[in-house]
Order: structure tokens, then sequence, then C-alpha cells
């Protein structure tokens, strides 16, 4: 059933609300704290971290965090399990956004953006730009990418950050939030960057044939 628009905004401002808040009275260091106690027990550790996946969304916590903190206590066997979780944890915000989401020119274009690169190539592609990853499912869901496009997509595209997190985490001596800052090496940040632009770039040339098509065809005497 859809939302009516008063209830769309409410339920938005009380999401955004709730973000805002535990960003400003929470920290990721009250768990981070925690880590070398957890790491003398997988099975905790396991534990802590689908507890830190599950509250991530409404804390506005960095998901990177995730994959140092497995890093931190498993090594690089830990990367799958980070990417699940990052995966997973991503997932709230797509569906909200795609509940609440109305028409408009942002979602319009969404959309057609979506329609033409394809779901999973579209995600894919902004999962590798260094944007904040909730603000990519929430554009996710507002372009109306289906939830099985977003799942891989978010899988695939995640795997530079959850390499790189974990590394960091199986470096540390101790982990802090600050740690989020060595996952974003520049080198990393370029390759990814280029990578989203070459998956792009035939949609973008097609786009732009077209245009040109359809330019030449309005000309004079057309």
């Amino acid at each position: 059933m859809a939302l009516s628009g008063a209830r769309r905004q409410i339920l938005v401002g009380a999401a955004l609300a709730v973000v805002l808040a535990g960003a400003l009275l929470t920290s990721p260091d009250t768990v981070l704290s925690r880590a070398a106690w957890l790491v003398d027990e997988p099975v905790r550790l396991l534990i802590a971290a689908v507890a830190f996946a599950a509250v991530r969304p409404l804390l506005a916590w960095p998901t990177t965090l995730l994959a140092v903190l497995l890093g931190y206590g498993f090594g690089l066997s830990g990367a799958p399990v980070a990417l699940a979780l990052v995966t997973l944890t991503s997932v709230p915000p797509f569906l909200l956004a795609r509940r609440v989401r109305a028409d408009g020119d942002v979602a319009a274009a969404g959309a057609a953006f979506v329609d033409r690169a394809g779901g999973v190539r579209s995600v894919v592609a902004s999962r590798l730009v260094p944007a904040p990853s909730d603000v990519v499912s929430v554009a996710a869901g507002v372009a109306g990418v289906r939830l099985p496009a977003f799942l891989l997509g978010t899988a695939i595209g995640e795997v530079p950050w959850v390499l790189a997190g974990t590394v960091v985490g199986l470096s540390a001596e101790t982990l802090t939030a600050g740690a989020v800052a060595d996952v974003a090496d520049p080198r990393l940040i370029a390759a990814a960057a280029l990578s989203a632009a070459l998956l792009l770039a035939p949609t973008a040339y097609e786009w732009y044939l077209e245009r040109r098509v359809s330019s030449d065809g309005a000309g004079p005497g057309s």
C-alpha cells in the first residue's frame, strides 16, 4: 500500500532524526575499544560483528569498520564474512528508500539511468566511488533498483573497500574509528573511481550517440 505524502514525510523525518541522533550521541569506538577482548573468543567476535552490522544503519557508522574489526580478529580470512555483513547492513536504508520514494525529476532520472546501465552495473559503479555507503543505498532505492540486483552489485562493488579494511585491521595494534581514514588510500580511491568510470563508459557513449543523432535529426530542414 502506497504511503500518503504526509505519512511519507513523517517517516523520512523520523528516520533522519534517529540517524542524526545516533551519529551525534554514539561512537563505534565504544565497540572497537573492546576489540582485544572480543578477539580472545572467535564466536564472541562474530556475534559482536553481527550486532554491529544490525545497529550500524541506525547510527550512521561506516560499513568499512566491519571489515576493519573482522580483519583485526580473523585476518584476511575475515574478508568473506565482512563482505556478507557489509552487504546485508546496506539493505535497511535501501528498503526504506524504496518504501518512501516519491515521483519527481530526481527519481525519474535515477530510474532512467538504472534502466540504461542495468541495476547490477549501476550499483557496482556507485559502490566503487568513495561515497558514503548509506547514500549509495538510498540512491539505489530511490532509483528503483531491484533487491537481487542491489545485493549482487553491493557485494561486487564493496570488494575493494572490504579487502582494504581487512588489511588495515590485520596490521592495526589497536582499533579506533579513525582506522577508516587508513582505508581511504589515494591510490585505491583513484583505481576504484577509474573502474567505475570504465564500467559506465559504454552507457555514457551510447547516450552521447543517441543525443547526437537526435540533435542532427532535429536540425534545420528536418
